[in-house]
């Protein structure tokens, strides 16, 4: 691939050496790992929580993006009720943080299902045909996924709600004139224009819920940091584990932006041509 300078530090084509640099660092960092027993210690432990990181990232994002369209086509519709749900659901969550959405869903929100979900079987369990669950049935992990879901989900939610108003009012009509259906409509019609302006900033949501995907550990759920905390707490090694930490997350964030941003530019092409 040639690069190409441009004056006046646009940032188009510049050569990425951000990227060398990286590179170069990772390199030196993964040399260090293999050849020093502690780190590579460290990183056997740490990288335990690899798979529950991108576990719950994968599942909390893909229900949040699922929730956020929905969310999204709620306040696009056309009744001023739903519209008004969308909007109160939207500024609520919005004002909520997500580390304070995690303790809430996990120690509020989780019982007061389990609750209502006896309450409504309660018949079925009086006459013996179900049994009623416990709080501690719902996993931990199920709580921070469901409480990521919903925190994401009002963000993604403004996305999609940008991207499907910024498709031209004409197009729409044209096909309403054409005789295609609501959903047709969307299908074939907004979706397909409004993803170029979606994808962006859906794509640096995935990114952030990566990173926030690390605040599961206050729940103590396995993920890359809380294998950590636990092998700094009982061996004291700080800086090693932490280094570790700071080393794996960066791999991913990176690796993954990169993977989008070349995707963005395959979705720019193909509209181009």
């Amino acid at each position: 691939m040639a690069f190409q300078t441009l004056p006046h530090g646009d940032g188009k084509g510049d050569y990425p050496w951000w990227l060398v640099a990286l590179a170069v660092i990772a390199a030196g960092l993964a040399a260090v790992i293999v050849t020093n027993s502690i780190y590579t210690q460290v990183f056997a432990v740490v990288a335990k929580g690899i798979g529950v990181t991108v576990f719950v990232t994968l599942v909390g994002f893909a229900l949040a993006t699922a929730l956020g369209l929905g969310i999204a086509l709620l306040g696009l519709s056309d009744s001023l009720a739903l519209r008004q749900i969308a909007r109160f659901y939207v500024e609520v969550i919005r004002g909520i943080p997500i580390l304070v959405l995690l303790f809430y869903i996990a120690f509020v929100g989780a019982p007061a299902l389990v609750a209502l979900y006896n309450w409504v079987i309660s018949p079925l369990v009086t006459g013996g045909f179900a049994e009623p669950i416990q709080v501690r049935d719902l996993s931990l992990m199920w709580r921070a996924i469901i409480a990521l879901m919903i925190g994401y989900s009002s963000f993604i939610a403004e996305i999609f709600r940008a991207g499907i108003q910024s498709v031209d009012k004409g197009q729409v009509e044209a096909a309403k004139a054409l005789g295609l259906s609501r959903f047709q409509r969307f299908r074939f019609v907004v979706f397909p224009q409004a993803i170029r302006v979606i994808f962006p900033p859906l794509s640096n949501d995935f990114v952030a819920m990566v990173k926030d995907s690390s605040l599961v550990s206050v729940l103590g759920v396995a993920d890359i940091t809380q294998m950590g905390k636990i092998y700094a707490s009982g061996s004291f090694r700080f800086f090693e584990t932490y280094s570790i930490v700071t080393y794996i997350y960066l791999i991913l964030t990176i690796g993954l932006s990169l993977i989008l941003r070349q995707v963005e530019k395959r979705m720019r092409k193909a509209h181009e041509r």
